[in-house]
């Protein structure tokens, strides 16, 4: 620094170019020092946003991903069975009856259980058993029988969705078709291994024998012969397969051999009758298979 004479009794103090030029480069080298740590800074809180913005598209993804997860779980139990809407229940039992269901659980049943879409019902020896279904349709299954309820559909208010389709694989049963059966009847269908059988407002029998038979009696006197034999007491029936079809009226008796033969009408047939407690509703109503009722004349 240099200095100059006294101005008006006053020292005046002169800065030197070097002095000047490390002032100056002090004060860049402070700013440059504000403006990286203002970047450092800007740098954090973007970093921070940047985080959390993937946090949170994390989150989001996860729980997206478990509601999926969810709805497949409910999509796959419906399917399975497991969520499927009760379609009928047991009103009558004696003996053991048993269920599989869709989903392939099995357990017992008792009145008052309900049974769904996909079940298969079986029937142990000496046992009776009889199901209401949703549309007031009722059937009895005789012992050993095995039914599978492959399709029931019925909204009061909808006829255009209404389908049922019911499988004795073995056994026999007796029938008597609901509001659905008069409303929408080429819609119901009983499928059996020789026939498929078509109802018409109808109250029918249906037995299959496979060699297991010898015990029931016909109204010739002799067992039945192996094959499927049917009854009708109200209405009729159309019995069909790949060979022909046969319509059925009240109170005639029809017989399948096989799936190649032709349905045929027979002068006697199989008198599939049920038991007392089994086919009277405890209120006094219809009766399904007493043997007044279902000894169809030759």
């Amino acid at each position: 620094m240099l200095f100059h004479p006294l101005r008006h009794g006053r020292v005046i103090a002169r800065s030197s170019p070097r002095a000047t030029r490390a002032s100056v480069a002090a004060k860049a080298n402070s700013a440059r020092r504000r403006m990286t740590t203002r970047m450092a800074a800007m740098a954090m809180v973007a970093a921070g946003a940047r985080m959390m913005r993937v946090a949170t598209a994390r989150r989001e993804k996860s729980m997206w991903a478990s509601a999926a997860k969810r709805w497949s779980l409910v999509l796959a139990l419906a399917s399975s069975g497991v969520l499927a809407a009760p379609v009928g229940e047991v009103t009558h039992l004696s003996g053991t009856l048993g269920v599989k269901r869709a989903d392939g659980v099995s357990k017992l049943l008792s009145v008052k259980s309900e049974v769904q879409e996909g079940d298969l019902l079986t029937t142990e020896q000496e046992t009776y058993a009889r199901v209401k279904f949703v549309d007031g349709a009722e059937v009895v299954l005789r012992p050993g029988t095995q039914l599978k309820i492959e399709n029931y559909s019925y909204n009061q208010t909808k006829p255009e969705s209404d389908n049922v389709v019911l499988s004795m694989l073995k056994g026999g049963l007796r029938a008597v078709t609901g509001l659905l059966g008069k409303r929408s009847r080429e819609r119901v269908m009983f499928n059996t291994a020789t026939a498929t059988i078509g109802i018409r407002g109808t109250h029918f029998g249906a037995l299959f024998c496979q060699s297991d038979c010898a015990n029931i009696p016909t109204t010739t006197g002799g067992p039945p012969e192996d094959g499927l034999h049917v009854d009708v007491v109200d209405g009729a029936i159309v019995v069909s397969n790949r060979a022909g079809s046969q319509i059925i009226d009240a109170g005639k008796f029809g017989f399948v051999r096989d799936p190649n033969s032709p349905p045929i009408l027979t002068k006697g047939g199989v008198q599939v009758t049920m038991p007392q407690s089994i086919s009277q509703n405890q209120s006094g109503g219809r009766g399904i298979g007493k043997n007044e009722q279902t000894e169809c004349k030759p």
